[in-house]
């Protein structure tokens, strides 16, 4: 009732105000539209749901172009959506967003970031994410097992971005080496980069609020539980004062009939199971009472041999060779920790992740891993 008061109110609001004319309605119409979007985005992105992303993503496309919108921050959300897209696929290589097909979504989203330097107020964090992008772009490769991709991009930020020297010189070993797991690579981890554009994306939010048809939408959806609940409750208590008097007034005729009472069946005659299937009616159990004769016969009988059933304890499975090498080569094409993808494409006898994973751990320690 309320949204169809609001409207109404609004219909005849614009039939009396000349000034306002449509186009600048539907500007701000639109901006709200996108604003909700952008805010859906970065939560999708948060919450790590690649599937709401992406089509959340196509709707914010088709709105950024609406020619009612010519705000400069617009232009600014739409950068930030191009980040997030472009991390949210960083591992997918086969991704493109250039026309050049050597540049990797991680690869364009450190171009995009550097168009967003005047977005961020702490320039130390507009530093971590570039580096966390460089680290990153070339670390993905590794994990992948593409190492000549790994220096191609190395070579690509060298001659589109100022890398400092000590950082081109580490990271030119770790590729020319294969040091997939360099502790520097994994203290510049994946998770780590997008926890920093949390941080960023947050911060950002709170300057820049884009929130208010979600706010609008939050509380038109509180007005109407709230009516719900008073109709509930309305209902509720006309139903126990219904009740009340049907309960007086059938108290006051068993009186009047006390002497024609009845004794009250324990079970109901209603048949409640006419629409269930066969299979969901429970089978009838015999309470006949067993004769002491038919009672000794049952429980003189020998129960059944059990001496031949014993739990065995299977023995331990020795880890051979083959099933080491199908284990390195696992974690060579789908990364540590990917231990279900792993099962997938080697057979391991039937062991579990679990058993994977320990037994990486036991490789680790010996140096028997690559």
């Amino acid at each position: 009732m309320e949204l169809e008061i609001s409207s109404k109110t609004a219909l005849d609001a614009n039939k009396k105000d000349v000034n306002v004319n449509f186009p600048q309605v539907a500007a701000v119409a639109t901006s709200w539209t996108l604003d909700f979007m952008f805010v859906s985005l970065c939560r999708y992105f948060k919450e790590d749901k690649l599937e709401e992303f992406n089509e959340t993503l196509s709707g914010f496309e088709a709105v950024s172009q609406s020619t009612f919108l010519k705000e400069a921050i617009v232009d600014e959300k739409r950068m930030i959506c191009a980040l997030l897209a472009r991390v949210m696929h960083g591992k997918q290589l086969d991704v493109l967003y250039e026309e050049d097909n050597q540049v990797m979504p991680l690869m364009s989203a450190a171009k995009v970031w550097s168009n967003l330097e005047d977005s961020v107020a702490d320039k130390s964090l507009f530093q971590n994410i570039s580096v966390l992008l460089l680290v990153q772009s070339i670390a993905v490769c590794l994990e992948k097992g593409q190492r000549s991709s790994a220096s191609s991009a190395l070579k690509w930020f060298e001659e589109n971005h100022d890398i400092p020297q000590s950082l081109r010189l580490k990271l030119t070993t770790i590729v020319t080496e294969r040091e997939t797991y360099h502790p520097f690579l994994m203290s510049l981890s994946f998770s780590r980069l997008r926890e920093t554009i949390h941080s960023y994306v947050d911060e950002y939010l709170k300057k820049n609020p884009s929130d208010y048809l979600l706010q609008a939408a939050t509380k038109a959806l509180l007005s109407q539980k709230k009516t719900e609940d008073l109709e509930d409750e309305g209902i509720e208590e006309t139903s126990l004062t219904q009740t009340a008097d049907n309960s007086t007034d059938k108290s006051k005729e068993e009186k009047k009939a006390a002497p024609l009472k009845t004794k009250r069946k324990l079970l109901s005659t209603k048949m409640t199971d006419v629409w269930k299937p066969d299979t969901c009616k429970k089978a009838v159990v015999s309470l006949r009472r067993l004769s002491y004769h038919e009672l000794s016969q049952r429980t003189s009988k020998s129960p059944a041999n059990t001496s031949k059933i014993q739990k065995t304890r299977k023995p331990p499975r020795k880890w051979t060779k083959q099933l080491d090498k199908c284990l390195r080569d696992g974690v060579k094409h789908h990364g540590v920790g990917k231990w279900a993808r792993i099962l997938l494409d080697y057979d391991f006898e039937g062991r579990t992740g679990t058993m994977l994973k320990d037994r990486w751990r036991v490789l680790i320690r010996t140096h028997n891993t690559f």
